[in-house]
């Protein structure tokens, strides 16, 4: 029993010697729960869907004043006003808006004479969260449009044809691009963390601090290599993810290369930044007690597993810095869509700055003291 207490007395010396360890047992479970509490379920809102008006009738003004008084008030979408359809439907492709509502010309003509007007709601349906949102908020709007009767000239029913643009989306291949992204931060935290701290712990490191490398190089050494480890996992994933997901044309050139570049510069912003939260730590307890949280916080409010505008406004802030938020968009676009480069620019352009914001911090952090 003797052995056993001093076994036990001498973990908990340890324990209480560090203090980040301390932090972050009991504070970071909490953090945990109340991201993942706040990652599923939420209403979604502030959808952008554009509004293609071919009609310009009085009918559609009534239709469209609905459709406004919804979006400014619910906060469920934002319309925007397109005069040209292709327009609005390159942009539904390239990801700036979530839908396409589009009028017929048509629409006063075939109300006027009491047949069956009708109206498209076409949508990006690679975020089936987003589109059954849409499609029940549609609906029923359609259905109080019709039941109002103000009008009698008019004919009490209108339509909605529902336009998918591309073909059904199952979960499965829903959640790749988060797994992708996740997979290569597991290569990260190995490759940039643990590996990282315990060869400071076994004085591996001190034949760095002899030699005239200097603190960028070796920064920029660290980062390369722990970089070319998470690639080979991101292009394994992606890959065989992609076969098992169903996704269509999975090795096709072009996109495969996009793709390689995108894996490429995930790698380095999220090996940077493990260096960045690791450079200054030597406890190689720490690494493995924050790994799991910073997972979570990473993961869940990058859109990865749920839509972003379904969660709070404290989770789209971090959302909005996420470099998980950036790599995923990148990814869901070019497999699920196969979008030009240019509808993923501002990812990768992100994605890049952040790199080289987390190489300069972890430059300046670096000690070359033992």
């Amino acid at each position: 029993m003797h052995r056993i207490l001093a076994i036990i007395d001498r973990d908990l010396r340890k324990f209480m010697r560090s203090p980040t360890l301390m932090f972050a047992s009991m504070l970071f479970p909490l953090v945990q729960l109340v991201v993942l509490g706040y990652a599923f379920g939420g209403k979604i809102r502030e959808l952008k869907v554009g509004i293609v008006d071919q009609d310009r009738g009085m009918p559609t003004v009534k239709l469209r004043e609905m459709f406004e008084a919804v979006g400014a008030n619910a906060r469920t979408f934002e319309t925007s006003d397109y005069t040209d359809l292709q327009q609005a439907m390159a942009d539904l492709r390239n990801g700036r808006i979530s839908a396409v509502l589009n009028i017929p010309p048509n629409f006063s003509r075939q109300a006027l004479a009491k047949a069956v007007p009708e109206i498209a709601l076409i949508e990006d349906n690679t975020d089936n969260f987003a589109a059954g949102a849409l499609q029940g908020i549609f609906a029923d709007l359609i259905a109080t449009y019709n039941a109002r009767g103000s009008v009698p000239r008019l004919s009490p029913t209108v339509t909605v044809s529902v336009v998918e643009v591309y073909p059904y989306v199952p979960y499965i291949q829903y959640l790749l691009p988060g797994t992708i992204v996740l997979a290569i931060f597991i290569s990260a935290m190995i490759g940039g963390g643990i590996i990282f701290i315990d060869d400071k712990a076994r004085g591996l490191h001190e034949g760095y601090l002899v030699t005239p490398i200097t603190k960028l190089e070796l920064i920029l050494g660290f980062t390369l290599s722990g970089a070319a480890k998470a690639f080979m996992s991101g292009l394994v994933l992606t890959t065989m993810g992609s076969i098992i997901a169903g996704i269509a044309h999975p090795l096709e050139p072009i996109r495969l290369l996009k793709l390689l570049l995108v894996i490429v510069t995930t790698a380095l912003a999220l090996i940077s930044m493990m260096f960045m939260l690791m450079v200054r730590v030597s406890d190689p307890l720490v690494p493995r007690a924050i790994f799991g949280v910073l997972n979570t916080l990473l993961f869940f409010p990058s859109g990865a597993v749920y839509p972003i505008n379904g969660f709070p406004l404290w989770m789209k802030v971090i959302s909005t810095i996420d470099p998980f938020t950036y790599a995923v968009h990148a990814f869901k676009s070019l497999l699920l869509k196969n979008t030009p480069l240019m509808a993923i620019s501002g990812d990768l352009l992100y994605l890049s700055i952040f790199t080289t914001i987390m190489i300069f911090l972890a430059t300046k952090l670096f000690r070359r003291t033992l």
